[in-house]
């Protein structure tokens, strides 16, 4: 019997080419997207399913309508998230609650639904679409990284909840692809990004060099591929780094002292 997958944010980018990639090889595949239409790209054998990380109705929803017709959720994806970009000093309330809403606790809340149904089942696996951020900082990117930070924790937590139900937890540590991030998962806030700005000079170096990274870089293949080996491997790492941002940084971030580490990311990014 096929694996029944249920992927977040699953409409573009990351999580539609895992939606893709885990079709293509026989998994039973659920796209999460919040079009309540449902009027995203149809992926012939991908069902699209309503699905808001920021919605406990929704989430509860959709978890029981696949369980309804499936019996079964063998494979979480946690893939829904976006970044702002922001000063510590100009956020507003709003867009810090936004943001870890979506990047921790709705990602909390769709974990929080399926583990009954895999610590019954004494089988299943979660996976949280991390980031190479999670291990790092960068400027104008505190909030995100700070989601990061927090997915990456309660990742190394759950996995000593889950262990003895054989449920493996794991993180995908994500470098910059070549996605819809930018115009479509970046949000940007309007005070950090005036004219007036004292921050502007900063902005004007920074936001581009982020900018064409992403919207230049490689596709994210590697991402779905990534889900699919830790699915299928049961020695799969806790944490796996992909893209090239996520495997210089991330064992840096290892291997160098606080200072050290900091001084390379500033030598790198010209900050």
């Amino acid at each position: 019997m096929s694996k029944v997958v249920l992927i977040t944010g699953a409409s573009s980018g990351m999580g539609e080419a895992t939606a893709r990639l885990l079709n293509e090889n026989g998994y039973r595949v659920y796209a999460g997207t919040r079009d309540k239409g449902l009027n995203t790209p149809q992926i012939v054998g991908v069902s699209n399913v309503y699905l808001d990380v920021c919605d406990t109705e929704s989430i509860k929803t959709a978890v029981d309508v696949i369980l309804m017709q499936e019996k079964k959720i063998d494979v979480l994806v946690n893939n829904a998230g976006f970044g702002l970009l922001s000063t510590a000093e100009q956020v507003s309330d709003e867009e810090m609650f936004n943001q870890f809403d979506v990047n921790v606790f709705g990602l909390m809340k769709m974990t929080r639904e399926v583990l009954p149904f895999m610590r019954e089942a004494k089988s299943g696996v979660i996976i949280n679409i991390s980031s190479f951020l999670g291990k790092m900082g960068l400027p104008l990117l505190s909030h995100y990284n700070a989601s990061k930070y927090a997915v990456e924790g309660f990742t190394d937590s759950i996995r000593f909840e889950m262990n003895p139900y054989c449920v493996r937890v794991h993180a995908i540590e994500a470098g910059l692809f070549g996605t819809n991030f930018v115009k479509k998962g970046l949000v940007a806030n309007a005070a950090t990004t005036a004219e007036d700005s004292p921050y502007k000079e900063l902005v004007a170096h920074f936001v581009p060099i982020v900018a064409k990274a992403i919207n230049e870089g490689p596709s994210p293949e590697p991402i779905a591929e990534a889900v699919k080996n830790i699915i299928e491997n049961e020695d799969a790492p806790i944490a796996t780094p992909v893209g090239s941002e996520a495997t210089t940084f991330v064992p840096l971030r290892k291997e160098l002292s606080d200072e050290a580490f900091e001084a390379k990311v500033t030598e790198t990014f010209g900050l």
